[in-house]
């Protein structure tokens, strides 16, 4: 593992050395005081360090199209956050400057992990060049408008954000970044948008419309996709119920946030269903769940939500004896794509005889979509 600090002074790239030399792991530090400097490492890079002065260079944009597989970590000073907005769609991570070598160490091993689980050369090719997951435009104009208003309040604001997947995924990742968290993970928009302030949020969904247009793939329903993740999120928070309602919403909110990115070749789940498509090949393929996945791991939302997301279609790879949030969004997803309930599944945690009472819920659910 060689890890490449650019930026700053030669300090914090000692101070990790003896902290990884502590912890035991056998990891490469170089420092340089900016990304040319450090041309020759950039290419052999497992990870890249920088600040705000150095983070957008074109030489560190450069890396970014030859080595992918690195892991991009973007330092911010507090009062910086405005200021940087614009970077942090290139950012994998966000923690604090000055660094702190075991926030640092924590945030390597758990993408790490996260790239054992989707160990895929492509996905991790085709996630690496990725900046943002493109929301609808029509949420953006919708945003800006409301928060014109000096009194709109922040449930009305979490309310608009919950409408649009990609944008909710974007605010969740930012609340749960190192520089915004103090070490709490927000699982749900209203806590997110509390935590940044109607400030930082206009400034992020500005920011977002400006610097995070990207192309999705054309064959989607936006549309059908948004009403699809609004039922699943509202289905999945009332089958587990109890504190892990909103984490179970969440990850259903953004169960599907896969299909909007571009390269992943994947289909439309429900799209593929109503054509007669297998849909155990269907998910037998790697496609949107685990890419959706991988990039929400990558971006530090909550291990629940990334493992949800991945096993929505499989649940029982998470190998748990119990009912929890994979399994909440496994059947709110299925329920409200029409595809098949792991009754198997359901059955070895114990919860197969309230399958008929949370159909009844999702075909309550549906009628309450078609009437909005």
């Amino acid at each position: 593992m060689l890890i490449v600090i650019t930026g700053g002074d030669a300090v914090q790239a000692e101070e990790l050395k003896s902290a990884l030399v502590d912890f035991e792991l056998d990891w490469k530090v170089e420092w340089a005081p900016d990304p040319v400097a450090a041309n020759a490492s950039l290419q052999s890079a497992d990870v890249l360090v920088t600040d705000l002065e150095t983070h957008g260079s074109p030489a560190q944009l450069e890396l970014r199209e030859r080595n992918p597989h690195a892991i991009r970590i973007l330092l911010l000073e507090r009062g910086q956050g405005g200021d940087a907005m614009h970077a942090l769609d290139g950012a994998h991570r966000v923690l604090n400057k000055p660094l702190d070598a075991g926030e640092l160490i924590d945030a390597v091993e758990s993408v790490v992990d996260l790239r054992k689980l989707f160990d895929s050369e492509e996905l991790k090719n085709t996630i690496g060049r990725i900046d943002s997951l493109p929301p609808a435009p029509r949420m953006y104009i919708e945003l800006v408008q409301l928060m014109r208003d000096p009194d709109v309040s922040m449930a009305e604001i979490a309310y608009v954000l919950s409408q649009d997947p990609a944008l909710a995924a974007k605010v969740l990742r930012l609340c749960n970044s190192a520089f915004f968290s103090a070490g709490r993970e927000i699982t749900d928009i209203r806590s997110a948008v509390t935590r940044l302030g109607l400030g930082m949020l206009r400034q992020l969904v500005l920011a977002s419309e400006t610097f995070g247009r990207s192309e999705g793939p054309s064959g989607i329903d936006r549309e059908a996709m948004q009403t699809r993740a609004l039922a699943t999120s509202q289905l999945a928070g009332k089958l587990l119920g109890g504190p892990s309602a909103e984490l179970a919403a969440t990850a259903g909110l953004l169960a599907e946030v896969g299909l909007l990115l571009p390269g992943i070749g994947d289909v439309d789940p429900a799209a593929a269903s109503e054509d007669g498509a297998d849909p155990d090949i269907v998910a037998a393929s790697p496609g949107h769940a685990e890419a959706g996945a991988y990039l929400l791991g990558l971006w530090g939302l909550p291990t629940p939500i990334v493992e949800a997301v991945a096993h929505q279609s499989r649940p029982r790879r998470m190998r748990s004896t119990g009912f929890w949030v994979t399994g909440a969004v496994h059947v709110a997803a299925a329920l409200v794509k029409g595809t098949p309930v792991d009754e198997g599944y359901l059955h070895s945690v114990g919860m197969l005889d309230k399958l008929p009472q949370w159909r009844l819920m999702a075909e309550q659910i549906g009628h309450n979509a078609e009437a909005a």
